[in-house]
């Protein structure tokens, strides 16, 4: 079960260079329920997520690169490419993703919990915006259907 709350942010932190980073890309080959393969680094992933803004199910299976590169020509719209910085917020971490083009600027804060009360009662940092958890748009996996002129 995954339970993450996702914010805009007002602005990047000042040392952001000195945490942890991983080059992610990631292409969609359904959207309902949601499939995807991942490469993180030199990491490769097929995960299936259920349905939810808040909780969900999710379930990640490793793959090789070759079998990552194979799916990824069949997955259908954008691709997704981002950095992610691993940020402590103890006992949490951020996931901090700053999005490559086409979807610059956009930057979102993750958070994931053990429990939907932890994600409820999480005290937010004064960096983060607006809470859009509930907002499927900021979804990589409808953000991977939107259309670019």
């Amino acid at each position: 079960m995954e339970i993450e709350r996702k914010f805009t942010i007002k602005k990047l932190p000042d040392d952001l260079t000195s945490y942890p980073c991983h080059i992610i890309e990631q292409a969609y080959l359904n959207t309902e329920p949601v499939v995807r393969v991942r490469r993180q680094d030199e990491d490769y992933y097929l995960t299936y997520k259920g349905k939810g803004l808040l909780a969900r199910e999710e379930y990640n299976l490793p793959l090789n690169r070759p079998s990552y590169e194979h799916l990824r020509q069949k997955a259908d719209g954008n691709l997704i490419s981002k950095r992610r910085y691993l940020i402590p917020c103890d006992p949490y971490t951020i996931e901090l993703d700053i999005f490559e083009p086409p979807f610059s600027p956009l930057i979102i804060a993750e958070v994931e919990f053990p429990s939907i009360e932890e994600a409820q009662n999480f005290s937010v940092p004064d960096w983060f915006d607006q809470d859009v958890t509930n907002d499927p748009a900021y979804h990589n996996s409808t953000m991977s259907r939107q259309e670019f002129d």
